[in-house]
């Protein structure tokens, strides 16, 4: 006979049964952000929108092609997408840099804490002048500080730090350390400086020694729409995703983990599909290329992702079937709020959907505990 007490557990909710965190969500900063608080000398060179003589608008950044915004014909509530609870939002707030506001979203969703990733913020480091993406971060760590300091039990802002000057991004790391950030947000690369480089060694040493985790989140740096035409949409999307292989590949058959192995990343809002099979692929070139492989390291690269990093997903059924080749301390959920290829408020019927086959030690750890270890959050009855 079924025990009852299991059977009305399994009948009630996910996002009601777990403590959820995600790992990948969005703030819509004041548009007027890095123009009131960044340097002079910087400030005509900041990321806008300029509106041509036939009224399209397009937004315009260093290092950037110019690229046309158009509206949304859908408008902002996805039709039929939304349940009936979150149709009663206003949805003009989705993303609010209000706490108040971003938490009572969360609850509709079932999260109760989040990792905070900025929206406009990710043009920081598309400029090849290093002085002007560090001087954009220092206004995005002081503004998310002074906006939501006071409830790092419920969100974790990221610290964005630019890496191309490394000097600079040593003493940035040393600020925001003091500051009271826990993780710190990087470029999924840096256009001709790449993070397996020996320049990058003071950079890794204080993270490691602060204990700050690094966030790669994709779409940053460099270009995400580099196709246009028939498809554009999706290869962009795809190609865009696979960026996180770069910072993965090099931080693990580099040298760096071995040399820093207290430094800890994560690879965020790429999905988790393609993860096993870069894994496999690391460890494969690193045995069958032995004699061109330098350095000669005493561990396979996907043991360092194995001990070091880890990886955001939100719906990716393919992926969670391969946690096997991963490992599902490896794994963080992310609804990606307020964004459309997000789950976000219909998280519940995607983790029904995908996460059948996961037994109740692994929901705990991808859905909460993996990245309560990781970011500081404090689990339930800590």
């Amino acid at each position: 006979m079924a025990d009852p007490a299991q059977s009305s557990a399994s009948s009630e909710r996910m996002v009601d049964r777990y403590f959820i965190v995600s790992a990948d969500c969005h703030v819509n900063e004041p548009a007027d952000l890095w123009a009131e608080r960044i340097e002079p000398e910087f400030r005509r060179r900041l990321p806008r929108v300029e509106v041509d003589g036939e009224g399209r608008k397009w937004s315009v950044a260093e290092g950037l092609r110019p690229v046309r915004i158009r509206d949304d014909p859908r408008g902002l509530t996805k039709g039929q997408a939304f349940s009936v609870e979150a149709k009663d939002l206003d949805f003009s707030e989705r993303g609010s840099p209000d706490p108040a506001k971003r938490l009572a979203h969360l609850r509709l969703d079932g999260i109760d804490a989040e990792v905070l990733y900025p929206n406009k913020g990710l043009l920081m480091w598309t400029s090849p002048d290093h002085r002007l993406s560090a001087a954009m971060c220092r206004v995005w760590n002081d503004w998310t500080a002074e906006t939501f300091g006071g409830h790092s039990e419920r969100i974790r802002p990221v610290a964005a730090i630019a890496p191309g000057d490394v000097e600079i991004a040593v003493a940035e790391v040393r600020r925001v350390a003091e500051m009271g950030f826990r993780p710190v947000f990087m470029p999924v690369q840096v256009a001709g400086q790449p993070y397996n480089l020996p320049l990058y060694d003071p950079l890794w040493a204080v993270l490691e020694e602060t204990g700050l985790p690094i966030s790669f989140h994709v779409g940053t740096a460099r270009d995400p729409r580099g196709a246009s035409g028939h498809g554009g949409a999706v290869i962009n999307y795809v190609n865009a995703l696979a960026s996180a292989m770069e910072p993965l590949a090099q931080l693990c058959a580099s040298g760096v983990c071995e040399r820093h192995p207290g430094l800890r990343f994560a690879l965020v809002e790429c999905g988790i599909g393609w993860l096993a099979w870069a894994l496999w692929a690391m460890d494969e070139s690193f045995r069958k290329h032995e004699y061109w492989v330098h350095p000669k390291l005493p561990m396979p690269p996907s043991d360092y992702f194995k001990r070091q990093g880890w990886c955001t997903f939100c719906d990716d059924p393919v992926g969670l079937e391969s946690r096997g080749w991963i490992g599902s301390d490896r794994l963080l959920f992310g609804n990606d709020y307020p964004h459309l290829e997000g789950s976000w408020p219909n998280s519940e019927e995607v983790l029904q959907r995908t996460m059948s086959a996961l037994d109740e030690k692994e929901r705990r750890m991808v859905l909460g505990e993996n990245a309560a270890g990781l970011y500081g959050f404090n689990l339930p009855g800590e």
